[in-house]
């Protein structure tokens, strides 16, 4: 007998069994929008069943399914639990390697070696994954981490975070979101998915920035501590110590709105609502000239 076919056949039945039914769908198929139904797990290498441990783990070429969730990995690691058992004994379906299904369930996936996880209009990378069942979050970490949506990519140094019912990805050390020439970077970004539009496809709503925000496009280059930039409008609004650049003339402030689209950026001292007023500065290079020219601007609102 092919002991890896028959080990592969044990795993397909095993997981299927073991997989909760009633997980809740979600509301927008994304990386986590895994649907209800049973697990699917293949692998080319067979199964290891660890029954002290309760775990599976399953090797070569790896893949699970659920839905439209599909995690693949050189390797899946499976952890099971005992629940209630409100199963009875008479409701309970044995496989051929006796798990039962009547009082174990799947909680947690783990992904190790070229990771990559595909959704319905998503597609996540990395070097080692978690895909934690209970809280319905898929966590990436290694080396190229990577998050593809419709028209966008997010890259990270440290992690990539996928949390389906918030309908958000976080992306942690050093992350950039990219589209086109437009590029957001940040100590830690969180992108907001919108509904699917026509075509089924969906992109990113909103994107908040924190610490060390840096904005950029072909022409103009934006500093600040914390910033949210909507897609729909292209406009981007930075908060604190907040540094527009383009060319060789600079403008500083502690509030700014930068339309992506239009090229227009305004500066503030403070944002609209904000009770204390502060100066705005401009730093200009006439062209032509061989010197700076720093000017002061009053409290109001500056434009480039």
């Amino acid at each position: 007998m092919n002991r890896g076919r028959y080990n592969l056949g044990a795993l397909l039945l095993t997981a299927a069994l073991l997989m909760p039914a009633t997980l809740p769908p979600a509301s927008a198929q994304g990386l986590s929008g895994s649907g209800s139904g049973p697990l699917q797990i293949e692998a080319e290498e067979g199964l290891e069943w660890r029954r002290d441990e309760q775990l599976y783990i399953a090797r070569g070429n790896a893949k699970a399914t659920r839905g439209q969730l599909t995690v693949h990995a050189d390797e899946l690691i499976a952890h099971y639990r005992k629940t209630d058992g409100n199963a009875g004994a008479g409701n309970a379906t044995s496989t051929d390697s006796g798990a039962t299904s009547g009082d174990t369930e799947i909680f947690r996936i783990d992904a190790v070696g070229n990771v990559r996880i595909v959704g319905e209009n998503e597609t996540a990378y990395g070097d080692r994954g978690t895909y934690d069942i209970d809280q319905a979050v898929v966590v990436l970490t290694g080396e190229d981490l990577r998050f593809e949506a419709a028209e966008e990519t997010i890259t990270a140094e440290d992690s990539l975070e996928y949390w389906r019912a918030k309908d958000m990805a976080v992306a942690r050390g050093n992350a950039v979101a990219l589209q086109g020439e437009r590029r957001i970077a940040a100590d830690v970004l969180t992108a907001y998915f919108g509904e699917a539009d026509e075509n089924d496809q969906r992109g990113v709503d909103r994107i908040e920035a924190f610490d060390n925000v840096r904005i950029s496009t072909k022409e103009e280059f934006a500093r600040g501590d914390k910033g949210v930039y909507n897609a729909k409008t292209e406009i981007a609004r930075l908060y604190g110590d907040v540094k527009l650049t383009r060319g060789d003339n600079q403008l500083n402030g502690g509030y700014a709105e930068v339309n992506l689209k239009t090229g227009v950026s305004k500066l503030m001292g403070a944002p609209p609502n904000a009770a204390e007023r502060n100066r705005v500065k401009a730093l200009l290079k006439p062209e032509g000239k061989g010197s700076e020219m720093p000017e002061e601007v009053g409290s109001g609102n500056g434009s480039q």
